[in-house]
């Protein structure tokens, strides 16, 4: 069984549906990765699977979320306060802004363990400073008393994934954890993360826009496109085989060492509004290889003989 089983998931938020039919699964020690451009979804999903969707007026339409054989779908919210944090924990995009300014970063630590695990104050600053000199951050005993704005961005970072980590979760969601930080920092603390998957055999999302990361870390991906999947497979078999354009296109977006940064490729025209979304496949307007059904039919989602799930009319490849 699955530590995480999503199926034929779709959200309504006042009476639009940006997610439509999403499937995947995770298991223990394995990292997933989510990706597409902004508008695509991916955060939705986020917010599906954490029972937070109330929050921004949305609610799960159909279909349903699944963890460690727990149905999360119709879970009374003083329930899902008992998993968030202890067992599915969420690591934000922006560091800059998930911290308490006015209160030091270990106090910010030591809440989790406490709330969760039930430690004394004594014991909660001991597991918090050994949390962080595992994320090997440096005078760790010092950095506990600083304030948010005492410290680096990169540092930032690492004391949020502390407090991901201070309740010993076995599920991590990391909505694009490096989007505000410098190019370095990200390389760091996209190995952080899968070096805490190894070590500690935890099942992680890691939700982005970069494929790059993905090729880095990731078991397997989930490409969304416009609130519905495009393609899911093996990150191997993505990269040898990208059969949807979409995929494809999100591919050539990676810079190469041997690629002049003139002749990057783009991909013409942008994610369409939830609120407009085409009729059919909603990236036949943006495809190089739309045909006569593309504007009118919705592909359906199959699963090919070579793995994985696919939903394009003229996937590459095909006879």
């Amino acid at each position: 069984m699955a530590l995480l089983e999503v199926r034929d998931l779709s959200i309504n938020i006042h009476g639009i549906r940006p997610l439509d039919g999403i499937s995947f699964h995770l298991d223990k020690g394995e990292i997933l990765g989510i990706v597409g451009e902004s508008g695509s979804g991916k955060s939705l999903t986020a917010l599906s699977v954490m029972g937070l969707l109330p929050l921004i007026g949305g609610k799960i339409e159909r279909g349903s979320v699944s963890f460690d054989g727990q149905d999360l779908t119709h879970l009374a919210e003083d329930d899902f306060r008992k998993l968030r944090g202890k067992r599915i924990a969420f690591i934000t995009q922006n560091p800059m802004t998930s911290l308490d300014p006015v209160m030091r970063v270990g106090a910010q630590i030591d809440q989790m363990a406490t709330l969760h695990l039930g430690l004394d104050p004594k014991a909660a600053q001991a597991r918090s400073i050994e949390i962080m000199e595992q994320l090997r951050i440096p005078e760790a005993a010092t950095i506990y008393h600083h304030y948010p704005h005492q410290l680096s961005g990169g540092m930032k970072q690492r004391i949020v994934i502390a407090m991901a980590l201070a309740a010993d979760p076995d599920l991590i969601i990391a909505d694009e954890p490096t989007t505000a930080l410098d190019v370095t920092i990200q390389a760091q603390i996209v190995d952080l993360l899968a070096e805490l998957v190894r070590e500690r055999g935890v099942a992680l999302i890691l939700i982005t826009h970069d494929m790059g990361v993905v090729a880095q870390i990731c078991d397997r991906v989930v490409v969304l496109y416009a609130g519905r999947i495009a393609e899911s497979n093996r990150v191997d078999a993505i990269f040898a085989e990208p059969r949807h354009p979409y995929t494809s296109a999100l591919i050539r977006c990676i810079p190469r060492e041997d690629t002049a940064p003139s002749s990057l490729v783009g991909i013409p025209g942008a994610v369409p509004s939830v609120a407009h979304y085409p009729t059919g496949c909603r990236f036949h307007p943006r495809c190089e290889r739309r045909g006569e059904p593309c504007g009118t039919v919705v592909p359906a989602l199959v699963q090919p003989a070579s793995g994985g799930e696919l939903a394009c009319h003229f996937p590459a490849g095909a006879a």
